[in-house]
Parts: structure tokens; sequence; C-alpha cells
């Protein structure tokens, strides 16, 4: 009998010494010659004189999931212990078989390669881990076990426990219903086993903490120091977010932001910047989210960033410093995702239209801006550029409005150069809200009514837009342009009159509706302001008895004039006598009325098609905006007039006949109601399956949904995948982007980590910004376990600085009156975080490792978002972009902004520290978390229909 037989005959014995063994004994064996066998392997690899190589898990799996189940069994059996002695010894055993898996489980994550080399082991590692995980789970379940480590000389087995549990249940997959028994057990069973002096002991200090201000125990809170590293991901999670929504790029705080990230060393911050650009782009390629995100991502690194760099680069400004980062950074992008020239020539290739190009454009700007010379491109691209103009020459702001004024069928060519990808879209951005500042003064409202009726049309071009100005810098002349309108008293026609208030009303509804906001976030306080009633109720109808006489006999002559045929249609009498302002006012009252008729019979289908032909014509056409939010939400009532609803809505979205300025101004109707539309006849879709008449509708509105709106909200899909990628939920998968974003690092042709800022978004409005915070600190403490303390930190600092555009200031006065009542902000990541820091003292006393990790990352985050003392006295800012010059420094560059009313402070009443103020300005809708794939319409805005309004202030904080 050979030795293998041997071995074969003797395992019965084995075993059975096992069964006789005690439990401890039998595990605390085979740990240790698990742990003797690997210090042999490696005196041989030092006595070999080789490398050492690293050490895997090499064991009989079958063996240690016997021997775990021999365990659980005798725990059941209640002969597992005998006092408390051997009842902790078995506890010490089991947290050292925890921290071997997970250090195993680390050793594989961190080694692709021995993934793959050493993939038995790691399915044994796997095996014995599954067998391993009942016989825990039965542990800390067993109330004798439980009991004994309850005694005051048990604290140390406590603390190793609670340790070993927690870098145990990172290295499970997501099974339902293991990790919360775990992480109950240890974050409320064992934190109820401190022995009561314990806290006798802590009272004294916590008496004196108490007596100290929390910002002075902060202070005085003593962290080691640790280098925190820029990862790469820092900045790409920084931009992600403020271009994730309503673009929120505030020159002076990013300027400052960088500036504390990188404490002088401009050409890091530069090509870090360069590449965050370029990573974001990527991003969104990959999430095949091109169509709606690209073109907006495109204008930001190439009409964008060249300015940015030229404030960067001003205090130390040559040629040559800012062409060496250029180069490097270019050096470091994936010509996978964005080719060279040569490369697209490839047939091989598949090229992408959003990435192609990318390089050349970038560097023409950069040329175009003086951050290269212009003989220097090929050089630079590494090969002979095939797109590049030397003649291209940079434009100057007043030049172009001077331009248009005197001839206003430039306009049109204008507003079509937004979305050029040549570095002068800034100046024709600033030139066209100039433009119509001046048109607003002038009140010259027919050139005004065309640019308006441009810029609507072009969802996409309003976000670039808002990449030069602010919000309300753009629409408060129209506003009060509106708001002041005035029949003169010689007035001759009407119906111009309502075309071009029309006109440029759409634009503000374009704006409004795209980035789900209220009349206060564009800058409207008077509540009084006609714009701010028309946003906040205009699709909402009004009750026969709220309504004043007068309103009364203007629907009434509105009713009469579209469908009376012994009226002849409407007269100049009608508008005459009510102004454009009142209508708009009373449009949802009117379509409730006309839905009402054609169900009950009074209006018959011929008079019904010739009154909304009306309609559909230009001077009333921006009317279907309100209309058909209040017929998308009349839809959800159960009643007889959906089926007229569905009728008014062929006869508005699929018209027989249309001229071609009013198909045009259709089309941007469609993309501001095609959200909230889709959703509703989705939904009375499924109450009548046989209907023929919904499809063609959603047909209709196909084209317009990807550019029906940009809030920052999550799609439903998105939420289901997020809720369902981990056993915890949305907690859970906040925790796996943390993880990919560490992993995410500098170097050439690095693939950018998967992300979209509306996950964080959703969840801290899902879970509460608590909990989220609470997972990212797991998370780090994970990872500094792990020995990536230095870029986690910089990871989630770079999360809680980041901007989150559905965010609401405190409401410092009632602007619109009810109408506009805030409900109650919920927190910032920042401010959630401050407040766990200024309880460091407390927070010390049960966990002295999460103590100092909130500490250290409160101080990060404060350094990160730190401002210069001179922004602190800015109040109203109103700041341009100078497109033809920049400060001398980078100090100097922000020191400047603050002296002319930067642009920095605020964007949109929301600066990026969305933790600060309003200053005055209003702010973002608490809307955006798309519960559905239009949920942001259900908020902000809309005061009728907030089905899902009670989300808004869910936070479990």
């Amino acid at each position: 009998m050979d030795g293998n037989d041997e071995s074969k005959t003797a395992l019965p014995f084995r075993l059975a010494r096992l069964r006789r063994a005690p439990s401890s004994a039998n595990l605390r064996r085979r740990f240790l010659l698990e742990a003797a066998a690997a210090q042999q392997r490696d005196a041989a690899d030092d006595d070999a004189g080789g490398n050492r190589q690293p050490r895997f898990w090499r064991i009989s799996a079958w063996v240690e999931e016997f021997m775990f189940y021999h365990v659980i069994k005798i725990l059941v059996e209640g002969s597992a212990f005998r006092d408390i002695r051997s009842a902790l010894v078995l506890v010490k055993v089991l947290c050292r078989w925890m921290n071997l898996f997970t250090a195993a489980s680390a050793a594989f994550a961190t080694n692709v390669l021995a993934q793959v080399q050493y993939s038995q082991a790691r399915d044994d590692m796997e095996v014995s881990r599954a067998a391993f995980l009942p016989l825990l789970l039965r542990l800390v379940e067993t109330p004798a076990l439980v009991e004994a480590m309850s005694h005051p000389f048990a604290k140390d087995v406590r603390k190793d426990l609670s340790q070993s549990l927690t870098g145990f249940m990172h290295t499970l997959q997501p099974a339902p219903g293991f990790i919360e028994r775990l992480d109950m057990f240890r974050s409320e069973t064992l934190a109820r086993l401190d022995p009561p002096f314990k806290k006798k002991q802590a009272d004294a200090s916590t008496a004196m903490d108490e007596l100290l201000e929390p910002a002075l125990r902060l202070d005085n809170f003593v962290v080691p120091d640790m280098p925190i590293s820029n990862s790469r991901a820092g900045l790409y999670v920084y931009l992600n977010a403020a271009l994730v929504g309503r673009p929120l790029i505030d020159d002076v705080l990013l300027l400052a932001f960088l500036h504390n990230r990188y404490q002088g060393e401009t050409q890091s911050g530069a090509i870090d910047l360069i590449l965050a650009s370029f990573d974001i782009l990527a991003n969104t390629v990959f999430r095949n989210e091109g169509p709606k995100d690209a073109h907006l991502l495109r204008s930001f690194l190439i009409n964008k960033l060249p300015l940015l760099l030229c404030q960067l680069f001003a205090s130390q400004f040559s040629t040559a410093s800012s062409e060496f980062c250029i180069t490097e950074a270019l050096n470091q992008v994936d010509t996978s995702v964005f080719p060279t020239a040569s490369l697209m020539f490839d047939e091989s290739r598949s090229n992408n239209p959003y990435t192609e190009s990318v390089r050349e454009e970038f560097c023409t700007a950069c040329a175009l801006h003086g951050l290269v010379q212009r003989e220097h491109v090929e050089r630079i691209l590494g090969e002979t550029s095939m797109s590049y103009e030397p003649s291209l020459e940079k434009y100057s702001k007043d030049k172009l409005v001077q331009s248009c004024l005197s001839d206003p069928d430039k306009i049109q060519g204008l507003v079509r150069d937004i979305d050029k990808m040549d570095g002068n879209a800034g100046a024709v951005c600033q030139a066209l809200v100039e433009l119509m500042r001046q048109l607003c003064v002038s009140k010259e409202t027919m050139s005004l009514k065309l640019l308006c009726v441009q810029l609507a049309h072009k969802p996409q071009s309003l976000d670039i837009v808002l990449l030069f100005e602010r919000l309300p810098t753009v629409l408060e002349p129209l506003c009060q342009l509106l708001d002041n309108w005035r029949y003169d008293d010689d007035q001759g026609e009407y119906q111009p009159i309502y075309e071009e208030f029309g006109a440029i009303l759409l634009l503000v509804l374009a704006y409004a509706y795209r980035y789900n906001l209220r009349a206060a976030d564009i800058g409207i306080v008077s509540p009084d302001s006609c714009v701010g009633k028309i946003l906040n109720r205009a699709h909402i109808s009004r009750p026969l008895g709220d309504l004043t006489e007068q309103e009364k006999s203007h629907i009434n002559g509105w009713i009469h004039g579209l469908f009376g045929s012994e009226t002849g249609g409407l007269g100049d009498d009608l508008m005459s006598s009510c102004p454009p302002q009142d209508f708009y006012l009373l449009v949802a009252s009117i379509f409730q009325y006309i839905v009402v008729a054609y169900t009950h019979g009074y209006l018959n289908d011929e008079s019904l098609k010739s009154g909304i032909e009306y309609v559909v014509d230009t001077f009333l056409l921006p009317s279907l905006v309100p209309a058909i939010r209040f017929l998308a939400d009349y839809l959800w009532v159960e009643q007889r007039e959906q089926k007229s609803v569905i009728k008014i809505l062929q006869l508005m979205l699929l018209p027989s006949s249309i001229s071609g300025e009013a198909s045009t101004m259709l089309f941007s109707v469609k993309n501001l109601i095609a959200k909230p539309l889709e959703y509703s006849l989705r939904s009375y879709q499924k109450q009548d399956p046989k209907n023929q008449d919904i499809e063609p509708l959603l047909r209709a509105l196909r084209d317009s949904l990807p550019l029906s709106r940009r809030t920052g909200g999550a799609e439903h899909n998105e939420l289901e995948s997020w809720s369902s990628s981990s056993s915890s939920g949305l907690s859970g998968a906040v925790r796996h982007t943390v993880q990919g974003l560490v992993q995410m690092h500098h170097g050439l042709n690095v693939m950018p980590t998967s992300y979209t800022h509306r996950q964080m978004i959703a969840a801290c409005r899902v879970v509460g910004t608590r909990r989220v915070l609470r997972a990212m600190l797991d998370e780090v403490r994970y990872q500094s376990v792990a020995g990536a303390a230095s870029v986690v930190y910089d990871v989630v600092a770079a999360l809680v600085c980041a901007p989150d555009v559905t965010i609401e200031p405190p409401a410092t006065s009632s602007l619109l009156g009810n109408e506009a009542r805030a409900s109650q902000r919920r927190l910032t990541l920042r401010e959630v975080l401050k407040s766990e820091a200024e309880g460091c003292h407390k927070l010390h006393n049960k966990d002295a490792t999460l103590a100092e990790m909130v500490v250290r990352l409160h101080r990060r985050v404060e350094a990160l978002l730190a401002l210069p003392p001179a922004q602190a006295l800015l109040q109203a800012p109103d700041m341009s972009l100078d497109l033809s010059g920049a400060p001398t420094g980078l100090g100097e560059a922000i020191s400047a902004a603050v002296a002319q009313g930067g642009d920095g402070m605020v964007v949109d009443g929301v600066g990026l520290d969305l933790a600060s103020s309003d200053l005055g300005l209003g702010g973002p809708s608490g809307g955006g978390l798309e519960t559905t794939s239009d949920g942001d319409i259900f908020s902000g805005i809309d005061a009728g229909m907030d089905m899902f309004g009670g989300w808004d202030g869910m936070d479990t904080s």
C-alpha cells in the first residue's frame, strides 16, 4: 500500500478524533496548520534565493467544509464550549479565520493575474468561506456566547470580533439576509455589551466636552497626519457632478478648488483638469449616454476648458508651460477612445462620432486662446492635423453684438455658432445674452422674438449658454419685459403682440421645464410677477368659484372665439380686453371646459378640430405648454373625459396642416412636455391597452424625449439597477462606486470608472444623506485597511465636495406667497459630515478609528472648499467671463473675480459650495429625483400633481 492509500485509510480515524476534540481546538489546529505551511513555503522561497511569490489559498477545501459543519453541529447540541473561557477562545479563533478570509480576498482582488493563475485556489477559498458563513451566523446568534462576551474582561474579544466582522463582511457577495444579520449583530448587539462602568468613566470627560463649543472641540481634536494623494478620480467626480444636470461650472470656485487641491502646483492641476475633462466625455460614451450628454461635455472640453486654463496659468503664464501641460495630458488620453487623425481613417476601427476629432478641436481652441503656438499644434498632436485652420480668428463679444444689432438677419447665424467646437462658443454665448438684454431694454420685440424662438428650438444649446452665463443673467431681462408688457394706446393689431409675447415666454418656459426650475430659481422675487404666476400655476385649472367675473368673461370669450361659428373666430376685441399675461393664466381652465364640452356632446369633431387649429398657430402655440401639462395630469383621473383628452392631444401633436414656422415652434413645445406626457400616456395605456390612439402620440414624442429634461434626477431603470446590485440597496451601490473610483489611477490609456452623480443624488434623497455618509465612511475604513487610504480619502472628499444640482437652499423669504412655499431642505453631505465631526469627542469614546476618519475627512473637505477672504464679502455677484484677457495669477484671478462681482460665488443661486446661503437669489428646485422616466415633473414647478412629493423630504438622517 502506498503513502496515499495509508493517508486515505487513516482519514476516518482523524475525523473521529475531530469529533471528540473541542470545537475551538479543531479550528485553531487547522488555522495553525495553514499558518505553519505558509511559513514553510516562505522559508523555502527565501532559501532558494528567488523572489518571494505572493501567497494564495492552498487547502483541501472539503476538509475545511467538514470541520465547519461539525462545529455547527456541536453548537446546536450545546457542547461547543464548557465555560466562559472556552467560549471566548472560540470567538478569538473565529476572528482569526475571518481575518484569514479577508486577507485572502484582498490578495485576489488586488492581483488580477493571480485570479487567473490561482483560479482553483480562489474557488477553494470561496467554498471554505461559504461553509464558514453559517457557522459564524450560528455563533453570533447563540445566546450563551453573547452572554459570555458581555463580561467586562471580554472587552478585547468584543473589539477583535467587531473589527474582524467589519473586514469579513466586505468580502461577501450580495446575499440577502446574511450581511444584514451580521451587521445588526456588530452594530447593535455588540454595541450594547459595553459594561456600565465604562460609561461612568466617560461621564466626566463628556461633561467637560459639553462645556466647550463644538468647533473648539473639533479644532483641538488630534488626528495623526496622513498623506492624501490627488487621485485622478477626484476631479473626475467633481466635474461629473457639476455637469450632470443644469451646468454649475463656476469659474471662481473651480479655480479656488484647484488651488486648494494642488497647493500651487499649477501644472499638475492643469494636467489633471484636462484629463478629467476627457474622462467625463469618455464615460458618457461608455454609458451609452452620448445623445443627451456628449454635446455639452464636448463643448465644455473644447470651448470652456481653454478659458479655465488661461486663468489657471495666469500667474506664471508662458506658452512653454501651458504647451507642456497640454502635451503631457494628451499623451495620457486613451487613443482607442479619442483617436488621432490617422487612426480615424483606419477601416478596422469603429470610431465614435462623439469622440473623434476631439484632440484636434481641443488643440485648435488652445491655439486660439494663446495656450499653444499655432505652428506647434501638429507637433503636440504628433502628426499632421486634418482639420486645424490656422486662419481661425478669436471672436469679440462686443463686435458680435454690434453686428447683430445693425443686421438682425445675422442673429440666426450667431445662434448656430453656439454649437461649434472651435473655442469661440464663450464669446458667442455672451454676445447672445448681451444682445437679448439690449433688445429687452430697447423693446425691439420683433428681433427678440426671432432670437427666442431659435434658442427654444435647441435645448442642448441652452446647456452651453449656461457654461458661460448665470441663469438669472439670461432670463431676468426677459422676465422683466414680460412682466411690464403693456398695450400701446394706439395699438392697431393684437395678434402680433400675442405672437411676440408667446415666443419670448417660450424661451423662459424652455429653461424652466428643462431644468425643473421655479420662479425663484431664475431670479423672480415679486409675488405679482406674471411670469412667476405662469410658471407656478398656468397648468392648473381653477374651480369656477375661484375665478373673478372678469376671468369668467375672458374664458367665455375664448371658448366662443375658438369654437363659435357665429362669432367669426378670434377678434381684436377679445385679445384687446384680455392681455396675453391674463390669457396664459387661464389656459388650463379653458381646456378643462373644452374637454368637458366635447365629452358631453356640446362640441362635435369638426368644431373641435377647427378650434384647435387656432391654438396650433404661432400666436397661441406657446400656450400648448401649460395646456398639455394640464391634459397630462388630467389623464390620471379615471373618468370618461380621458378619451376626449386623447382626441385633443391628437389634434395638437399631429395636426393635419401646419405652417413651417408653427411646425418649428411645435417641435420646441414637444421638447418641453415630452417626459410628463409620455409618462401619463403610458400609464393610461395600461388602463386601456386596446386603445389604438395612444401609440401614434408616443411615436410623435419619441425624438423629443432625450431633449426633454436635464435635472440630475435618476431614471427609473437606473434606480432599479442600483437598488438590486447589492443586498444593502443604494447604500451598497454607493460603496461599490467608491471602490471603483479608488481603483481608477493615473497612467497611459486609463479607462475611467463608470460613474454618474445621479446615483449619489438619488441615494441621498431615497435613503438619506446620513446613511450615505456612513456607507462611504465604512468604505474608507475598509480601503484604509487594504492600504488605499491616501486614495480613498481623496475620492470620498471629492464626493462630499461635489455640487448637487437638486439641493434647495433655505428660503429666506416668501417670494411668491403660498405657491412658492419651500419644503424643508435636506442636508448636504458636507453639512452632515460637519455635524458628525463636531461630535468627534463623543464618537471617539465609541469608536476611536471612526472619529479619526470623520475628522480627517471633514478637514480635507473644508480645506478643498475654502474660499479667499474677500469672497465672503460678496453679496450679489454678476461677473461675466472676460474672453479677451486674464488676470496675472491664480490668487489674483480669484481676487479679481471678487472685485468685479464675480460669477464665481453663485451659479443660478447655487454656487459649487452648496452649503452656503442663496445670497438672496433663490435656489434650484428640490425636484430632480426621477422616480420614473419623468419623475422631476412631479416636484418643483408642478404644484398640481405632486405624486412623489413625499420623496423630497425623505431623509432618514
